[in-house]
């Protein structure tokens, strides 16, 4: 199928798979580019040394094109960018809108500049930067969310741009494929989809917690870095809401501990970024701690397979999915659903 999307980036299939931290390494990615579709691999959650190895890695797996996901507050973004160019890198993926600077750095070492958005004035604004392309994602979608739902927001943002937009929050299979692009999408991402493969590394506990949950397991809240947060509910998550400001602040420090040990960053660096993170929020020291920290709370989950320590990004579309198919039997599966769907929507002569 070609669509905008593809001509663009170069896959065979309109689907992304966007880039989760601890979660989209270079196992995922691969098997997501050699489906045909475009991997986007994780950034935010690696050295910049981790970066270059976990490049080389997904190029030693695949000769498809993939992307890297950056956090565009990130006080070493300038490095990763020069990274990524330096080591090929097709795409570049944002999850907030990168500075004019930046984008044009990448634009013109000729990276394709894909920022994720959630509205239609961030959309416009990154348009009139240069921006290649634009995903799109609804309130439906795991992590940092919005309130509008992605078939109110989608349409307004393919009318407000003429770049190709690529819709996410809510998919997981070719029906809502078809029914992106019936909307003026070039493509579908997804996430939470794709983290329940088999390609996955995200251990099998963690994995069967996401099977079994339903729609109603999934909820918004501003308890983990205040700012509104998709994810399953857990009794971690109960705890947090429930924490008297001094307790979240001790509990606050010492995950922001043990990830300044890990990643290598500084005190002074992660509240930087903490800071950045609040984007123009009232938030508490203690939050601000939180969402320089959050990356360790994902972690425990995500890598070492704590759910009683851990918080669980997630879709709503959790509640649909109870499989794990490769990354290859998921991408054949929802482009034989679309063209089945499309079959169906095509009268007969």
């Amino acid at each position: 199928m070609e669509t905008p999307l593809t001509r663009l980036v170069g896959v065979r299939r309109p689907i992304v798979q966007t880039g989760m931290g601890w979660v989209a390494g270079p196992r995922l990615v691969s098997a997501t580019a050699n489906a045909g579709a475009l991997g986007i691999l994780a950034s935010a959650t690696m050295t910049i040394d981790g970066l270059r190895a976990a490049i080389r890695e997904v190029k030693s797996r695949t000769d498809a094109p993939f992307g890297v996901n950056l956090r565009a507050d990130a006080s070493d973004a300038g490095d990763r960018v020069r990274v990524m160019i330096e080591e090929g890198v097709r795409v570049a993926s944002f999850a907030l809108a990168p500075s004019r600077e930046l984008m044009a750095e990448l634009k013109d070492a000729g990276l394709v500049v894909i920022p994720s958005i959630g509205a239609r004035r961030h959309a416009e604004k990154v348009a009139a930067w240069g921006a290649d392309a634009v995903i799109v994602q609804g309130g439906e979608g795991g992590g940092h969310t919005g309130e509008v739902a992605t078939t109110v927001l989608l349409p307004q943002v393919v009318d407000a741009v003429e770049i190709p937009v690529v819709a996410a929050g809510g998919f997981f299979d070719g029906r809502g494929l078809v029914a992106a692009l019936s909307y003026g999408a070039a493509g579908i991402a997804m996430g939470t989809r794709f983290l329940l493969t088999s390609d996955s590394t995200v251990p099998d506990a963690v994995k069967a917690r996401y099977l079994a949950a339903t729609v109603r397991d999934v909820t918004v809240t501003t308890a983990v870095d205040g700012l509104p947060h998709r994810m399953l509910r857990t009794d971690l998550v109960d705890a947090l809401e429930r924490s008297g400001r001094t307790r979240a602040f001790l509990h606050a420090v010492r995950r922001a501990a043990g990830y300044r040990k890990l990643s290598g960053t500084t005190w002074r660096r992660m509240l930087l970024d903490g800071r950045a993170l609040r984007h123009g929020k009232d938030l508490t020291w203690s939050q601000v701690l939180l969402a320089a920290n959050t990356p360790m709370l994902l972690r425990a989950s995500m890598v070492d397979g704590r759910t009683d320590l851990g918080v669980m990004a997630s879709g709503q579309v959790a509640g649909l999915i109870d499989d794990l198919p490769s990354c290859t039997e998921l991408v054949d599966r929802i482009m034989k659903e679309a063209e089945d769907t499309c079959r169906r929507l095509t009268p007969s002569r």
